[in-house]
This record gives C-alpha cells, structure tokens and sequence, in this order.
C-alpha cells in the first residue's frame, strides 16, 4: 500500500503531524495521502499521562478548539507542592519556592485518552487513513532510505508457525515516515541504533510512571486541585515524585514516577506507589473511594543534551520517540504535538518538490531549533543532570535557583553520561527493601492491578518479550541482582520459578504486559527486547 506519508502512532504527536499535514494539503489545493498506523485496538487504547496539560501547541493547531468540543475542560483551579518527609508528615512548599515552569496556571487537568480519541477523529474528518490495531513490526529499507513500515503478520501460533486464521502483514510505503511511537519506541531504537543517531549526545533517561483513577467521595474532592510530592517513599538518592489531580465528577488522577536510574536493585517501583497511596495527605483523599483504573509507562527524562539526531533518510523521529519532554514542567504533549507539527510542515514542503524532494529533510531540525520547543528544552536542560548528581534535596535547591533567579540560562550544561541499567549495585551490597503486604483497601498486588488495565494478548502466538540470552537471567542476573524484572515490572510479567530438576526457571507471563518498556530499559545485561506483538494486544485504557 502506498501512501505520501506513514505515520507510525497515534498519541498527540502522530495525530497532530497527520492533522497538520492534511490542513496544509488543504491550503494548498493538493491531494495527500496520509496514513496513521497504531497498534492499539483503538484510537486511545494504549495512551496513558497525567495529565496536566499545556493548549499552546493545541492553540496553533485548532485555534477553536473550544468550538470544536475538544475534551480540555478543567482549568488548573489551584497548585500545591509537598514535600513528604516521612510516611507520615508533610510540608507544604511555599509557592515562592517551586520553580515557575512547574507552576500550572493556565493549563488543564485532562485524561490525555480522550484528547486523543478527539484528534484522531479531527483527523479523520480531514482525510486520514487510521489503520488502529495494527502494530508496525518492521522498518522498510530500499537500500539505505526508509521507505515505509511493515505490519506484524496476525494469526502466527507460539511457535512461529501460520495458524488457520494466518494473515501476513501489510507493506505500507511512503515518501516520508514520521516515527511517533512515544518513549522507547521499538522501531525508534533500531533507527537510532542503525544510522548512529545517539552519537555525540548523552544516552536516552528515564523514569516509569505508575498511574491508577479512582472515584472519590465528594467531600474529599476538591476539583481542579494539582498536587505534586516529592520526597517519601523514595530516599534523597533516588529521583521521583508523586501526583494527584482532582479531575472532573469526583475522579481523582494520581500517581508515582520513579527514575530508571535507581541503583538499589530490591527497589520495586510498583511497591513504592502502594507505600505512597498510604500518606495521609493521599490516603485522606482516597479513603472510601474506589480504585477503577489502572496503567503504567515509561517516560523520557534525558531533555536537551538526550535528544537524537531527528532526521535520517526517508524518515524523521518526533515526540516522546526522541524524547522532547520537559522535565522541570513535567510534561510533554505540548512539545510532541509542537513537533509533530514541526515536522508535518518540513515534510509537506519537501513534497512540492516532487521528484527533487530532499531525501533528508534537515529543516525539521532547523525549525526546532527556532521554536519554542527548544527554548523551553534548553531553559530545562539542567534539571534532569542536577537531581541524578545533586539528590532531591540539592537538586531542587538548584533547580529553584536555576530557574527563579536564572530563567535556565546560567552559563554551563550538566551532563548525565551513565545509561540508567548500569546504575544498580550488586544485590549483596545494597540494603534490602522488605514491603508491607496489600491492604486491598489503599494498596494492591500487580495482578489485580493489570486486570484493571484490561490487558488481554492472544496467548498463542510467539513471544513479543525476546531474550537475547536465554540462560543469562538465571546464570547471571540472579546472583548478582536478585533478577530485578521480578521487581521492576509493574505487571508481574517476569517471574523466577522453580523447575522440575529442582533449580531455578525464568518465566515471561508476557500475556500481563502492559507496554511499559521498563524491561527493554533497565534490564542491567540489555538482555530483554521489547518488540511488538499482534495488533490490538496489549492494555485497553479507558480514560487514562
């Protein structure tokens, strides 16, 4: 199948490149073929943020958004920030002294599912073909220039072999493809690893966020409210924070980020939101409610100094799959909507070119450069490096005075060299971490947790969660670090077992994924590689 454009994902970047590229076409009198491609069931399905939520990008790409019924509705009423000190006390943090970019006056408290199930359907209306349920497995190469993508074939069993209901995936070419899958795209990583896009720039961070809805009692509910803790469960060492935000009809939004660059390897970030639900300042929030949803994800972190070359023959990276979100704003579908646009405009205008069309599009890059994406990246650039050398406390301090009193223009640029798997200390040295058991009331296991997410896969089918070494988990990350996927899974996916001669088995439960990346990120041999499985598996978000 042919097409002038193949995006590949459907999150606020994909879809806002797709919406900006047909209003272009539009302007222009011209016909454009654009299709979106999207492994989840539906528009919507595997999107999951906050999310706090900054229109500036959504003001440039529909200016009557309002008129138009988008679901951003909830302004920001108030803002607090908490330090937990201890499980039980916190200290709230005089607005003086929380950095200005993480103030939220202005923005809105949304379920970013929803906006994007409204793109999708602005992007429809103006002609895109929306391919949801199809997983791009392959990039397509016509020699060294991307030509397109091929979706995984459907119907494969476990053992690779075609079942009755076998159908082989589809070629969809283009002139350009815009690879938009969100943090750790699978098919992002083979590009940066195979045209050497890292090079020169500090590896990729992150951190896993953990995210549940619940409905609340309504004198518990204070809407519009936006809180952010930092500070306990984690110690001053490991990077993170809480949220909850008070969304509409008596829905409570809130979660726990923890940076991927922990050292301890019996951290186990699921464990440390369930701690973290227990603090009087959430628990008094949640108490007589009830848990509806559940999601996790990875999030980039690396800012500035982390981004990768954006453009390579035949394609462009944009969004969360080069890692545009603000760290010290703690948000990024602004900026993946912003470049996706960005890039929606360098590949339009190539095309006028016809047969001359560049065959890498450098103005992408150069108009980043020029937009405010990259002002605020830059303002932004030493937070991230500042909490991984400084710790929380220090950190902040730095951050405030950086961004309060410097605007994040002082004149050096902290790096973070470190690849966040290299970081954990061996098992035998680091103290361990012994969890309280769920209460089933505030706090939950994983299993139940996933059921909420409404993960379901096809169980017959080859193995999406590929280990490079089948024996290594065992032989060498058991003794070492106690096997963390056991731990740094919030899914239960991965799970050491004992075998029938009386030793030890790594098991992949991979049917409990819910596409997080965490394992394909902090896996400390890089043994594990997420790749894509049958269309339309995966989590099923409502709302999220």
């Amino acid at each position: 199948m042919d097409f002038d454009v193949v995006i590949v994902g459907a999150g606020p970047c994909g879809l806002a490149a797709a919406c900006r590229l047909m209003q272009l076409a539009q302007e222009a009198g011209r016909e454009l073929e654009v299709c979106v491609v999207e492994k989840g069931s539906e528009i919507g399905a595997h999107i999951m943020s906050g999310a706090v939520f900054e229109p500036r990008a959504l003001d440039e790409l529909f200016p009557d958004w309002r008129e138009r019924g988008a679901p951003v509705q909830l302004p920001v009423a108030r803002d607090e920030f908490h330090f937990l000190a201890g499980p039980e006390r916190a200290i709230r943090v005089p607005e003086f002294f929380i950095p200005r970019p993480s103030r939220n006056h202005g923005n809105y408290i949304i379920s970013l599912g929803e906006l994007c199930r409204w793109l999708g359907e602005q992007a429809e209306a103006l002609g895109v073909n929306l391919f949801p349920g199809f997983a791009a497995a392959e990039v397509l190469y016509d020699g060294e220039r991307v030509a397109g993508v091929i979706t995984g074939d459907m119907g494969r069993g476990a053992d690779g072999r075609p079942k009755p209901n076998f159908e082989p995936g589809y070629e969809l070419r283009a002139s350009y493809t815009l690879f938009a899958e969100g943090c750790r795209g699978s098919l992002g990583k083979e590009l940066i690893r195979h045209y050497g896009l890292q090079g020169g720039a500090d590896p990729q961070h992150y951190g896993l966020g953990i995210k549940e809805i619940w409905s609340v009692a309504p004198e518990r509910h204070q809407q519009g409210l936006v809180v952010h803790t930092l500070g306990w469960p984690l110690d001053n060492r490991t990077e993170g924070g809480g949220f909850l935000y008070h969304a509409r009809d008596n829905l409570v939004y809130l979660g726990l980020i923890v940076a991927l660059n922990y050292r301890n390897p019996w951290l186990s970030p699921f464990e440390e939101f369930q701690r973290w639900k227990h603090h009087p300042l959430i628990a008094g929030v949640l108490e007589g409610g009830k848990r509806i949803s559940y999601g996790a994800r990875a999030v980039n972190k690396g800012g500035l100094q982390s981004l990768p070359k954006l453009v390579f023959p035949g394609g462009l990276l944009a969004g969360c799959e080069a890692g545009f979100l603000n760290g010290v704003k703690i948000k990024g579908n602004h900026t993946a909507m912003k470049t996706g646009m960005l890039a929606a405009e360098a590949i339009f205008a190539a095309l006028l070119h016809g047969d001359d069309a560049p065959l890498v599009l450098d103005d992408y890059p150069a108009a980043v450069r020029k937009s405010w994406v990259h002002e605020e990246l830059y303002r932004a650039r030493n937070f991230g490096p500042a909490q991984k050398k400084l710790g929380t406390l220090a950190g902040s301090a730095f951050t405030w005075l950086d961004q309060n009193l410097f605007g994040g223009r002082l004149p050096f640029t902290l790096h973070a060299r470190q690849p966040d798997h290299e970081g954990l200390m061996l098992a035998d040295e680091a103290p361990r971490i012994d969890y309280p058991k769920p209460d089933n009331v505030l706090s939950f296991d994983r299993l139940s947790s996933v059921y909420l997410s409404s993960t379901n896969h096809e169980e017959d089918q080859p193995c999406h969660l590929r280990l490079k070494d089948p024996e290594l988990p065992i032989r060498e990350n058991l003794p070492k670090y106690a096997e963390p996927a056991q731990r740094y899974c919030p899914a239960a996916v991965y799970e050491v077992v004992d075998d029938e001669r009386g030793g030890k088995r790594f098991q992949i439960n991979a049917q409990n994924c819910v596409h997080c990346k965490t394992c394909d990120i902090k896996d400390p041999a890089q043994n594990i590689e997420w790749t894509v499985p049958e269309g339309g598996g995966g989590p099923n978000y409502a709302g999220m």
